[in-house]
């Protein structure tokens, strides 16, 4: 046979085989294939094909995991929830996943992962273009591994300092939280993975979480949780809401129909689908016409799997509409469409791990806090003659926080068998020693001692030309810490290491705000919250300056629990006796969380919303304002970079109504090297400057005089002016 023979042979072979394709594709025998189709017409298509059973399957998703010695469900891959797929349809199992900070299930390779650092240091970045990389790095993981779903964007507002999950959220502020998380999403979902954001709504608390009642004032939670959600949904698209275990107001979030079809679903007009938090379910019935569209893993961790036969008898008896079971199961399946899960199924795939713990280090980088700086002991020179390094497992490696947020890392555990073994441990550490980067530096000698006797270390440390402490407080899911003091004796150990030696440098990794009883002592603090899988090296390039420090608080740092809305919080602490409370009273504050109750009540911090060094100094100038054909404030000013050092300024615009306190309504990061000035321009965001109208049921700004200033901080003003806004409602 000839070669052209051959060619002709070959080309009507594949012709051939092509032809069914094509004619298929003509004549679709699944027409929500058709990629040229909205979502919502897809699923539509979809839902009119599903038998009754296979509706009442995909509303209800499985614990996808062993569970008391019961084996997980055939198909699922060591998952959070696991919802089989409907094959006759070309619909794919749902796997989920936990959680923001990186993938917590070992998936189809059956190994660990990546952890992004807490969210309070993407937080702290004030970049979203960071929180967008992070939350693309767990998406690529979670679809690497085989998962659909991620149990990501932890929009929870940080009220307390002590509350055990804040370190898997975004801050105090509604417009920073909502932002970041917002960009998360995107992130998640550009790897064609579903995100939740979670967890809806004032689960703000952990002990008693399942029982407890957050009581607020509807405004006041419009201004403040709701509005960081209402951001994060508006900016991120998530495919999913996971409603919280609490109750608001009384009534259980998940049967709340104000909050889901009133607020969520009505208002904002969110398309995407309800789920439960697991365990959070409490009716069948009540729940579905609130609008929960989908229990997570009820036959595990609800008292029953009320969206099996309840909900079927519910059905059957005209409580529930058949429309309703139908309207669940469409919402789910558009955002599987929405979100590419069907178009682009999960394939197992090559994780690659290395690169990902680079945008944890870099993550780590822009969000780790420069508190203090005495006498530029930092950054330390490479030729320092003698460091001495004490504390935190700093040989081994960083802290994470506890509970479905703890990430096993893929390079495995640098320590074993720390307490609490059970849940919500294990206690774990990321295997990114910072003592590692910190020889790897350093020219001199460096030593390292653990800081178990104080008086030895403080004795090793009075020769050194630096001495380096990290501390550590360790938080989970499910508690809360009872006070805001480091565990054991780092306090002691600290100050007397200060005391032999004053160049001493704290390097803290906690969940929040410690109590600082040896600041004025010690030369230089660093909040590295709990840094993440590269978060060792992160810390050691910040000290030696490397990396020019750029985070800034998102958290107010009060000087002690007095300062606080409420100076204890019932059943806090590790295995506590003390009965959580039943409802916590969140009217005290209100919607002045954080740095507007500190302004309320003329309370001076230890350290403001906002605030944070660098190695450089910036200078504002020619500051002046406007007001946009919308009525949107707006400042504009230069900046300038007064120092020797390249470095990044956050310049924040707080918007003051008249009789209110001040809000957040705008920021811009800025990286200027020695000498560099730049005009800069901050818009305010509109739901910023107004307020929610509960009789009129929308957002107003009222007429009057409002005063606009940039700060480097929430309690330091660069410039400020009053601009006269006219009355408008938003739409």
């Amino acid at each position: 046979m000839t070669a052209s023979v051959r060619r002709s042979s070959l080309a009507l072979s594949i012709a051939s085989l092509l032809l069914p394709v094509m004619a298929s594709a003509a004549t679709p025998k699944q027409p929500w294939m058709d990629t040229s189709l909205t979502p919502d017409q897809r699923a539509d298509l979809v839902v009119a094909q599903m038998t009754q059973e296979e509706k009442f399957r995909i509303i209800r998703a499985d614990f996808g995991q062993e569970h008391d010695g019961i084996a997980p469900p055939e198909g699922a891959l060591g998952s959070a929830g696991y919802t089989p797929g409907i094959e006759r349809l070309g619909i794919p199992a749902i796997q989920e996943t936990d959680a923001s900070l990186g993938v917590t299930r070992p998936g189809a390779d059956k190994s660990g992962t990546i952890s992004l650092p807490a969210g309070t240091v993407t937080a702290g970045s004030f970049d979203p273009d960071i929180a967008f990389a992070g939350g693309a790095m767990v998406g690529g993981e979670a679809r690497g591994k085989g998962f659909n779903v991620l149990l990501a964007g932890g929009v929870n507002l940080v009220r307390d300092p002590r509350a055990g999950r804040n370190f898997e959220y975004v801050g105090e502020d509604p417009l920073l939280a909502g932002t970041m998380a917002g960009h998360a999403v995107r992130g998640v979902q550009s790897k064609k993975v579903i995100s939740t954001v979670k967890h809806f709504v004032l689960n703000d608390l952990e002990s008693g979480r399942n029982t407890l009642s957050s009581d607020i004032d509807p405004v006041a939670l419009r201004e403040s949780d709701l509005l960081a959600f209402q951001i994060a949904i508006a900016t991120g698209d998530p495919g999913s809401v996971m409603c919280s275990y609490n109750r608001l107001n009384g009534k259980y979030t998940c049967e709340d129909e104000w909050l889901l079809n009133g607020v969520l679903k009505g208002e904002w007009g969110y398309k995407g689908y309800v789920m439960s938090d697991w365990g959070s379910v409490h009716s069948a019935g009540p729940s579905v016409m609130a609008g929960l569209d989908q229990q997570s893993a009820g036959e595990v961790f609800d008292k029953e799997v009320y969206f099996d036969k309840p909900l079927r008898a519910a059905v059957a008896k005209g409580e529930v509409p058949q429309s309703r079971l139908d309207n669940m199961a469409r919402r789910i399946l558009r955002s599987m469409f929405a979100k590419g899960v069907i178009d682009t199924p999960v394939v197992p795939s090559k994780v690659h791990y290395a690169d990902d713990r680079k945008v944890a280090q870099r993550a780590a980088e822009a969000g780790i806090v420069l508190l203090r700086n005495q006498n530029n002991v930092l950054p330390i020179a490479r030729n320092t003659r003698s460091i001495v390094v004490i504390g935190g497992h700093a040989d081994k490696g960083v802290l994470s926080g506890g509970g479905s947020s703890a990430v096993a890392d893929v390079n495995g555990s640098p320590i074993e068998g720390l307490d609490p073994q059970g849940w919500p441990g294990p206690m774990r550490y990321h295997p990114s020693a910072p003592l590692d980067t910190i020889k790897s530096l350093a020219k001199g000698k460096v030593t390292f001692d653990p800081g178990t006797d104080v008086d030895a270390a403080a004795k090793l440390a009075a020769d050194a030309d630096v001495v380096v402490v990290f501390a550590t407080q360790w938080a989970a899911e499910s508690m809360d810490n009872a006070h805001m003091v480091l565990d054991g004796k780092q306090d002691a150990l600290i100050a007397a290491v200060a005391k032999a030696n004053p160049r001493t440098v704290v390097v803290l990794e906690t969940n929040g705000p410690v109590v600082m009883p040896w600041l004025d002592s010690v030369a230089g603090v660093m909040e590295a919250w709990y840094p993440g899988s590269g978060g060792g090296a992160a810390i050691g390039r910040l000290l030696f300056g490397e990396v020019s420090p750029s985070g800034r608080l998102p958290i107010t740092w009060p000087k002690d629990e007095s300062q606080l809305p409420r100076q204890t919080i019932q059943g806090g602490g590790l295995g506590s006796k003390e009965a959580p409370a039943s409802h916590v009273d969140y009217n005290i504050e209100g919607a002045d969380v954080g740095y507007r109750w500190f302004e309320k009540r003329k309370l001076q911090p230890l350290f403001p919303f906002g605030y944070g060094l660098t190695y450089t100094n910036f200078a504002y100038s020619d500051f002046e304002t406007t007001v946009d054909a919308s009525g949107r404030p707006a400042a504009r000013f230069t900046l300038r970079n007064t120092g020797k050092t390249e470095g990044a300024e956050v310049a924040q615009l707080y918007v003051t109504a008249p009789g209110e306190t001040s809000r957040l309504a705008g920021w811009r990061k800025v990286w200027l090297k020695p000498g560099e000035s730049r005009r800069v321009e901050i818009v305010a965001d509109p739901l910023t400057v107004a307020r929610f109208d509960a009789k009129a049921n929308h957002w107003r700004v009222a007429a009057g005089t409002y005063d606009v200033r940039v700060g480097s901080s929430a309690t330091k003003t660069e410039g400020h002016a009053d601009v006269k806004l006219p009355e408008s409602v938003l739409p």
